[in-house]
């Protein structure tokens, strides 16, 4: 039987057909693409690592010459802590102190001499950070208004540049420019008190060295982390003075109480805040001791908890503490012990107290800084009189540190400041 189709029929078949036709040459179209082999793409960047490392030069230490050549910088490999050197910035003297901005877009420098501009001032120097690479360029330098300044920080709020000026007594602010340059010093604070005695009454046994308590030595200064305050350690008079900054004038005003009395001959170096801000870590260089402090961030006043050594019982002879660090999870404190050539690692208690765990050999000589990698895997140490920067794996469960065997040769290595680059 022959079906007859109308007019209407035939066209709506003929468009069938056709559609058919169209869909077997697209399915035909798009296996040809698929058989396309596609072109490997290009990895992604991953950014590096940057550890910048400062130390004395020929200028200095005062009173003798350094190794160094000025501030060294590194790549450091992610999964090993191997620093490969890149370049040196040769035109500074003695950076023995390096600090950035919290953008990574400027590092600043002192030099630990006293013949700036033939003043008898130390320095400070700022450069422009590549953030791709980690090159410096030099913006400018000006007076750090004291000589031989021995720390210097960069103020919570980014606009001021705090310095504390070992030889000379004294602390300054420097206004940070919008280009990341230095203006001259807003302020010039001036410590006076008793004279101190050169060695501690809490010494560890058979402890010879000295710390100088000739007249005021400040030897570091920074803002608590709310940025209300500014703190300064004066290791000549055994104060820690507190402050409040004007951040319209960068002027300092003292607190309600002013200073705080450490233990006589103590010298108070180097401090750490908790990140709350209400617990204060003191690291005491002469006798060798962490005093833990409550730190009221309404008031500024200091309440002492505890004084702990940074030497197990048994070390006896003589050792100066240097530096203090304190985990990025708020776990564990660590400190150097340049004489004694060991790092302290002390758990942090419930109440905020310490405990000395472990006592941990730097492998080297007369370590002074510490700083973690920006992963905090790795902890690196500066050793001076070795002139090699150390380097440890850091278990961040336990606070153990495990010593890489890795050396890097530095001359002279005092200072570390870590970025992670741009991609």
């Amino acid at each position: 039987m022959i079906t007859k189709l109308s007019r209407r029929g035939f066209a709506l078949g003929a468009l069938s057909l056709a559609g058919a036709g169209e869909a077997i040459a697209q399915t035909q179209s798009d296996s040809a693409v698929a058989a396309t082999p596609v072109p490997p793409q290009p990895p992604k960047p991953v950014s590096k690592t940057i550890c910048f490392v400062g130390g004395y030069t020929k200028h200095g230490p005062p009173g003798s010459t350094g190794n160094g050549e000025g501030i060294a910088v590194f790549e450091m490999a992610r999964d090993t802590g191997v620093l490969t050197p890149i370049s040196t910035f040769t035109d500074i003297a003695s950076p023995s102190f390096i600090t950035m901005s919290k953008d990574h877009r400027f590092l600043y420098a002192l030099s630990e001499i006293s013949d700036f501009n033939k003043d008898g001032d130390g320095s400070v120097t700022a450069f422009a950070v590549d953030r791709k690479t980690g090159s410096l360029k030099k913006l400018n330098a000006v007076s750090s208004k004291g000589a031989v300044p021995a720390h210097l920080s960069v103020h919570h709020s980014g606009r001021y540049v705090l310095v504390a000026n070992y030889m000379g007594g004294c602390v300054a602010v420097l206004p940070i420019k919008s280009d990341g340059s230095l203006g001259e010093a807003t302020d010039v604070v001036h410590n006076t008190g008793p004279r101190q005695p050169e060695r501690a009454a809490d010494n560890p046994q058979g402890n010879f060295a000295i710390s100088d308590h000739s007249g005021s030595h400040p030897h570091m200064i920074a803002s608590d982390p709310s940025g209300k305050f500014v703190l300064a350690d004066d290791a000549g008079l055994d104060r820690v003075y507190v402050w409040t900054l004007n951040l319209t004038t960068g002027k300092l005003q003292p607190a309600q109480k002013p200073y705080y009395d450490m233990t006589p001959g103590s010298a108070p170096r180097h401090f750490q805040f908790t990140r709350s801000g209400k617990i204060l870590y003191n690291l005491c260089e002469q006798d060798s001791k962490v005093v833990v402090s409550a730190f009221d961030s309404a008031t500024g006043a200091i309440s002492n908890l505890q004084t702990v050594s940074t030497v197990t019982s048994h070390f006896h002879g003589s050792t100066l503490a240097a530096e203090i660090l304190i985990s990025a999870d708020g776990k564990y404190v660590y400190a150097s012990n340049r004489l004694g050539d060991s790092l302290a690692v002390f758990k942090i208690g419930e109440d905020n107290t310490l405990t000395l765990q472990d006592e941990v050999w730097m492998h080297a000589d007369y370590g002074r800084a510490l700083m973690f990698d920006p992963s905090g895997a790795f902890l690196f140490c500066a050793n001076q009189r070795s002139d090699a920067v150390t380097s440890f794996k850091v278990d961040k469960e336990t606070g153990e540190l495990a010593f890489t065997q890795n050396f890097t040769p530095v001359g002279s290595p005092t200072t570390f400041a870590f970025m992670d680059t741009e991609v």
